[in-house]
């Protein structure tokens, strides 16, 4: 803890869904955080203490300027937009790119010595119209990337851009990037709709609505559990890595063994060993590298969720 709270976090995005999770975990687990969006978060949401500075980043020298203000000892970059398909392919391919570049430039040339952006699983390309057969189940790191649409190239632009510094800076600052599954935020396990429009329990009475992606999920505040051991462990580890962060069972109540042949065929064949509660999406490199487990599971979160009902109800 002691440790914790003699570094500054800056985070860009910090308003945002995962953002929100992120900025919240990490003030609880010691830090001084500064959220960076376009707005903040009204009063009260936030944890006291935490620092909010409302930007553009797309402005020109803002983030070496928002940078400079705040001398933050990491950055962690989420700032994006998020979801595919909701701004037109130009403008997200330029806008993610762009974003990616500027932060993380802008802290090299500062020399913050911890420097994290976020990417996503869809580099690798599943849903692709044209069809999509990974090398083999379960997906991890060595998969090959395939993206088919501007978001998930730019995501996978921001890696290779983080990759980058890290091959100019040899062991002077440290890199790393990471893929969070779907993100939950604590309020959808009570009934929110999810990033999709859908609550969790209708993705899991209806396979279909997680089958595009391949029934891949994450609790926001694992990942900030997650940022909080990378932040930790990035002097000890190799410098530029790509880490997976997901749940360690998959968004659905039936095998994927089952399921993935039933909503995905083309790739049916390799999903046998996706038995039980095995995601299609490894975190082993995570659990072997930084020691980092998931607490939260769809399981015991709608459980949870559902008895803090009932509780309220009652009274």
């Amino acid at each position: 803890m002691a440790e914790r709270a003699q570094t500054t976090v800056l985070v860009t995005g910090g308003s945002g869904r995962l953002g929100r999770s992120v900025v919240t975990g990490l003030a609880d687990a010691g830090y001084g955080v500064v959220s960076v969006d376009r707005t903040a978060v009204p009063d009260g949401v936030f944890p006291a203490g935490i620092r909010q500075e409302p930007v553009d980043l797309l402005a020109a020298g803002e983030a070496r300027r928002v940078l400079e203000k705040h001398q933050p000892d990491a950055v962690i970059h989420l700032a994006a937009i998020a979801v595919p398909f909701s701004a037109p392919e130009d403008v997200i391919l330029q806008t993610n790119s762009q974003l990616a570049f500027q932060v993380m430039g802008a802290a090299t040339e500062l020399g913050i010595g911890r420097i994290i952006t976020a990417s996503s699983p869809t580099v690798l390309g599943y849903g692709s119209p044209a069809g999509w057969v990974p090398e083999a189940f379960p997906l991890d790191e060595e998969t090959t990337p395939k993206p088919w649409h501007a978001y998930g190239l730019s995501k996978l632009v921001a890696e290779q851009t983080m990759r980058m510094f890290a091959a100019a800076q040899g062991e002077r600052l440290r890199y790393a990037a990471f893929r969070p599954c779907y993100v939950i935020s604590p309020e959808e396990w009570a009934g929110a709709p999810t990033q999709q429009g859908h609550t969790v329990v209708e993705r899991l009475d209806d396979p279909a609505l997680s089958a595009p992606a391949v029934f891949n999920y994450v609790d926001a505040r694992d990942v900030a559990d997650f940022l909080d051991v990378l932040l930790q462990s990035m002097d000890r580890i190799p410098n530029g890595e790509t880490f997976f962060v997901g749940a360690a069972d998959a968004l659905a109540r039936e095998p994927l063994a089952e399921l993935i042949p039933r909503y995905l065929p083309a790739t049916g064949s390799l999903a046998a060993n996706l038995t039980g509660s095995r995601p299609a999406f490894s975190i082993d490199k995570a659990r072997r590298l930084l020691g980092w487990e998931p607490k939260r599971s769809w399981r015991s979160e709608l459980a949870a969720s559902e008895l803090a009902s009932a509780i309220q109800e009652a009274r």
